[in-house]
């Protein structure tokens, strides 16, 4: 009978394991030697069919656990490796994902108290101790204001669509060029009109731009939705947040600002004072496995007024009848649309303990120097063009004079062999390589590797 994980036995049985996925994982990495495999799409589904064989066969296979996680370790990208920087895929902290392991063992599933005692109780410390960082240390925040788990960035943003639509009945959202497609794809799951762009002519909302839609509208109060967004996926932009707010509060218009990149910054006492205005949103969208160096999944959606969350209170009397609630028992279905859920909660639990304000700061300003840096490297090689000096830790360049299809023929080149993975932003109408730099330990020796790569894969 094959054994578990958790109960007397369960760490017993772990141990010779986890050797053994630790072993699988170093021969992986050493068969890949880089920050993806070589080959491109179709030779590394090959090597990796070839490692699976049958996926269901009649008899097991004992060594399945180390074929699999080498296989899967070789045919990786590695967010880790200092020339992986396409995008916003942190490399995990040891700690978060040695947490991430005891929260799989224990397997608590957080749609009932009795599955998950403590569990429940921690999710609801961190998450009012997270909001309060959001919309400050004031006791009344620590109060009034709270946050949900979620499962990133798309998850936290439907959920502020969907807020906002049960408060206000019929809502029309507005936001920018550069927000984020989960936001319009919201509107589409939840019933709600096509979303009002304004332009984004730098890269961040215009404010008279949306000053001017907020008036056109002129809906009832709460009737409009504005998304702003603080940390852009193609460049790191953060909107003018004091100016939306502002706007928002003239027109009697909600506000949801998409943090899910730039909201890490809150950790560091040196670049938090790019997210002034946070504070003035009704609903605000964190993603910890970006800036918070957490194994995915780590979303956050934070409400700074708890009493927002009211429209999620759903009953289902095996899991939060009413003589259990009215008894002390606490009713968890209200903290997601997701019934079954894991408890995400204690990796970040522990990493904010471990590391601390300070800790957490360090690691952002760290990958914010090294864009820096990055930046002004670029901005010296004569072969190069810079976009801007990053305002987080994201970095767009180009070969320069190269057109589009040589921008995006390098990148797929460096791909395909291997060697370094960029990602790619369109803006000004032109398209960049895009570097996002969330490795604290990438060091300037790494950044000039990458600019050399691309340059030796750059036609004259």
């Amino acid at each position: 009978m094959s054994p578990l994980a958790s109960g007397p036995q369960g760490p017993t049985t772990l141990r010779p394991l986890l050797t053994t996925v630790l072993d699988a994982l170093t021969a992986g990495a050493a068969t890949r030697d880089g920050p993806l495999p070589a080959g491109g799409p179709t030779e590394v589904a090959a090597r990796l069919r070839e490692a699976l064989g049958d996926p269901l066969p009649d008899h097991g296979d004992e060594d399945a656990l180390r074929t699999l996680v080498q296989a899967l370790a070789a045919g990786a990208a590695d967010p880790a490796d200092p020339l992986c920087t396409a995008h916003l895929h942190c490399p995990p902290l040891a700690v978060a994902t040695a947490a991430d392991l005891a929260a799989s063992v224990l397997n608590p599933s957080l749609d009932s108290w009795d599955q998950a005692p403590a569990a429940s109780e921690l999710e609801a410390l961190v998450t009012r101790a997270l909001a309060a960082e959001v919309y400050g240390e004031t006791d009344q925040a620590r109060s009034a204001g709270d946050a949900l788990v979620t499962t990133g960035g798309t998850e936290s943003n439907q959920l502020a669509l969907l807020l906002a639509r049960e408060h206000h009945g019929h809502t029309q959202l507005v936001c920018a060029e550069n927000a984020h497609h989960s936001l319009r794809r919201a509107t589409w799951l939840l019933g709600l009109p096509e979303p009002v762009t304004v332009p984004a002519p730098a890269g961040t909302m215009d404010p008279a731009a949306l000053g001017e839609a907020l008036t056109a509208l002129q809906g009832p109060r709460g009737s409009l939705l504005v998304a702003a967004t603080a940390g852009t996926t193609d460049a790191g932009l953060i909107d003018p947040l004091p100016d939306i707010a502002a706007l928002c509060e003239a027109h009697g218009a909600r506000l949801h600002i998409d943090a899910a990149y730039g909201g890490g910054l809150l950790f560091s006492a040196r670049h938090r004072s790019k997210l002034d205005g946070l504070a003035r949103a009704h609903t605000v969208t964190l993603d910890l496995h970006k800036l918070g160096w957490q194994p995915i999944a780590a979303g956050l959606l934070a409400v700074r007024d708890r009493h927002d969350l009211a429209p999620l209170g759903h009953h289902a009397d095996y899991l939060n009848a009413d003589d259990d609630t009215e008894a002390g028992l606490p009713d968890l279905l209200g903290r997601s649309l997701r019934t079954t859920r894991r408890p995400d909660i204690l990796k970040i639990a522990v990493t904010l303990k471990t590391l601390g304000r300070t800790g957490l700061g360090a690691l952002v300003d760290r990958v914010c120097e090294r864009a820096a840096e990055f930046a002004e490297l670029i901005d010296r090689h004569p072969r190069f063009e810079l976009h801007d000096r990053p305002t987080i830790s994201t970095v767009l360049f180009r070969p320069t004079d190269a057109t589009d299809d040589t921008v995006a023929a390098v990148r797929r080149t460096l791909l395909t062999e291997g060697r370094a993975v960029l990602g790619r932003a369109r803006l000004d109408d032109r398209l960049w390589l895009k570097a996002t730099l969330l490795n604290p330990h990438t060091g300037a020796d790494d950044l000039a590797a990458l600019l050399k790569l691309v340059e030796g894969h750059t036609p004259r």
